[in-house]
């Protein structure tokens, strides 16, 4: 049986190899008999299957785990599925390789700390670069793999630092078209304004998101982000305006109440770091649609989106 990654996945397909499971729930059917609905994935993809007339005595699948899936692609609902006919859980005489099976930055994560660090120390302002060096010391060392999401956008192992980082090119570039921005502002708002993501989602050390935390349920990232910032500055012994800007920023970059931000953004740096989160955002949603989607076709419905993808022929030869 020939192998395939997931985005190559199409209806009736077989299928048979190794696939990290990013999450499994147990549930009942409407004859109350217990299945398991997983969702597996590698590195290109995920698709969703799910796992009929299971043993309750059996433990569920753990997220984080590899296993060898053998089974057909079928459609349901519009969205592909997985029909498992046979399973087992991976052993080390597998020898899987994991990193075939996890998404991840395309940088690594040393050159994009580098990158936050250089921007730093370019800061004039003594008391912003105080505010987000607190800021990252607070995050530690798991900003270098932690993800930026679940399953939108940067969704892989070390991607909140992608996000980051692209982002502060973005907001470079932003700067040299409107120069009269308070620069050290943007690029603070940049860096620090997902770090409460952290807390947020529960995430293993390959960037498999499994769930949303106590605080991430009931808080969520935003506010969580100022209750740290805060603590930052109280720390730091830093009050004043400089730190009310930050806040605002934090809780109005998502734009609109619908989205979780209470407040719209009401200066410029605010406004500048919204439309710079939502475009990175949004192109790295397209591309990874794009990246699955063959030349001239449509993505499936991608409801981060609310529409499908088209991934253009971008040249007559593709005719």
């Amino acid at each position: 049986m020939e192998n395939y990654t997931v985005c190559q996945l199409q209806k009736d397909m077989r299928f048979e190899g190794f696939l990290l499971i990013r999450s499994a729930d147990r549930r009942k059917d409407s004859k109350g008999n217990d299945y398991v609905d997983m969702n597996l994935a590698d590195r290109t993809g995920e698709i969703n299957c799910k796992i009929w007339n299971w043993d309750p005595a059996m433990e569920t699948p753990e997220s984080g785990n590899a296993i060898k899936v053998r089974g057909t692609v079928q459609e349901y609902n519009g969205r592909l599925q997985l029909r498992v006919e046979r399973w087992r859980e991976s052993t080390e005489a597998d020898q899987v390789d994991m990193n075939s099976l996890v998404a991840a930055a395309p940088r690594m994560p040393a050159d994009m700390m580098a990158e936050i660090r250089d921007t730093l120390a370019g800061f004039r302002n003594e008391k912003l670069r105080q505010l987000v060096t607190g800021m990252l010391e607070t995050a530690g060392k798991d900003l270098e793999w932690f993800p930026a999401a679940q399953r939108m956008h940067h969704a892989e192992r070390s991607g909140l630092l992608h996000h980051t980082t692209d982002m502060l090119r973005m907001a470079k570039a932003v700067l040299e078209i409107y120069p009269w921005l308070d620069r050290d502002l943007l690029l603070a708002g940049v860096i620090i304004h997902d770090l409460g993501k952290m807390e947020e989602l529960k995430s293993d050390r390959s960037g498999n998101v499994s769930d949303y935390t106590r605080d991430g349920q009931l808080l969520g990232h935003l506010v969580r982000g100022i209750t740290n910032l805060n603590r930052t500055a109280d720390r730091l012994g830093i009050h004043g305006e400089c730190v009310v800007l930050l806040e605002h920023m934090l809780l109005s970059h998502h734009g609109e109440a619908e989205y979780g931000s209470p407040k719209a953004p009401m200066f410029p740096e605010a406004e500048a770091l919204h439309w710079i989160d939502m475009m990175d955002a949004r192109m790295n949603t397209m591309k990874g649609a794009t990246d699955k989607t063959p030349e001239g076709a449509f993505s499936e419905k991608i409801y981060s989106l609310d529409r499908r993808v088209y991934h253009p022929k971008y040249s007559e030869d593709a005719e």
